[in-house]
């Protein structure tokens, strides 16, 4: 991996951890953010000045990848080789509320980061997906060889295209690309809206927190270390077709073209109840729970299958809950010079 590897949503949180692990092994980095405020720009900022602390060769643009002629700038300026295209509208409850922003930002601004790969003959395009995307399936753990047919969002659908899309200029075009679906990540420099932020914020200030479905929901909570060592594997592993691929049978894991689906998962099922009694004992202080229904959008239950992963690129996220929340609340506290 020589060439430059272009990254879309530089500043946000996966991004920010990728990028400098790309930095820190000598790989040129050319990254973008629209640093919207769909959550606080001053950590994204604080993200980029703390990427701008390695000696690496870093350049950003901020800017939307709905821009096509923003995008060509940058590809014809740079010719990355490496695609890894991680901007995005996030948030399930969010997409209920706005929309167009995610048909925007997720389908438009994807297909133009698809023809910029088609343009430019990028070696290898990794996209984030997610766990949203099997919706109301019901069938534990997921496995990418269930279907993804019902998704019960906005964002859900979004992804879900996002994966169709690139499978399409896979075919059309023989494009190497590489779909991710992450489940629940965590970890520093982590997102604000995401229920560990929002959770270890209320409970350091003595708040309440939301507690849906009465806890009775369990994630597959995945550290940001597992996310980005996995990403880095699977960048310089590209997709090649699967020459007995049955069109009669298909296996929906896999491809005639050069394109594959991945979960990115701790291959665990944690309760919120539990997520939040540890919480509550690495911080040192008892929650206050405000119960709340199920919310529209939500699934009650993620459990990643990730045996495809683990065989492809030898690697198996490991990092567990409680380690990774102390790591978590450590940065948190100093960052936000709390107690």
């Amino acid at each position: 991996m020589k060439d430059t590897v272009f990254i879309t949503g530089g500043a946000g949180f996966i991004g920010f951890h990728l990028i400098q692990r790309l930095l820190k092994n000598n790989i040129k980095v050319v990254a973008v953010d629209n640093l919207n405020s769909y959550y606080s720009v001053d950590l994204k900022k604080a993200r980029l000045e703390e990427i701008k602390k390695i000696n690496g060769q870093f350049n950003f643009y901020s800017g939307n990848i709905e821009d096509n002629l923003f995008l060509k700038k940058i590809f014809k300026r740079y010719e990355p080789k490496y695609v890894v295209n991680l901007a995005a509208q996030a948030g399930v409850r969010y997409s209920l509320k706005n929309p167009g922003l995610f048909l925007q930002a997720n389908i438009n601004g994807f297909g133009n980061i698809l023809e910029m790969c088609k343009d430019y003959e990028i070696s290898h395009l990794v996209y984030a997906s997610s766990s949203s995307v099997y919706g109301g399936n019901r069938q534990l753990p997921y496995s990418e060889k269930n279907s993804v047919d019902h998704p019960i969002s906005i964002y859900a659908a979004s992804k879900k295209s996002n994966e169709l899309m690139a499978h399409a200029y896979s075919h059309l075009y023989s494009l190497p690309a590489t779909g991710l679906r992450f489940f629940t990540v965590y970890g520093p420099w982590g997102r604000p809206d995401m229920s560990y932020f929002l959770f270890t914020k209320a409970i350091i200030e003595g708040n309440a927190i939301d507690v849906f479905n009465n806890g009775q929901m369990e994630r597959d909570f995945t550290f940001i270390d597992d996310i980005v060592e996995s990403i880095f594997r699977v960048m310089k592993k590209k997709p090649i077709p699967n020459e007995n691929f049955n069109k009669i049978n298909p296996d929906l894991s896999s491809s005639w073209s050069p394109h594959r689906i991945f979960n990115i998962g701790n291959s665990k099922s944690i309760n919120l109840n539990y997520f939040i009694e540890t919480l509550e004992e690495i911080i040192g202080r008892k929650a206050k729970r405000n119960l709340l229904p199920m919310p529209k959008g939500d699934v009650q239950s993620t459990l990643a299958d990730t045996k495809l992963l683990e065989d492809y690129i030898n690697f198996k996220p490991k990092t567990h809950l409680k380690d990774g929340l102390e790591k978590f609340v450590l940065w948190y506290k100093n960052f936000y010079k709390t107690l």
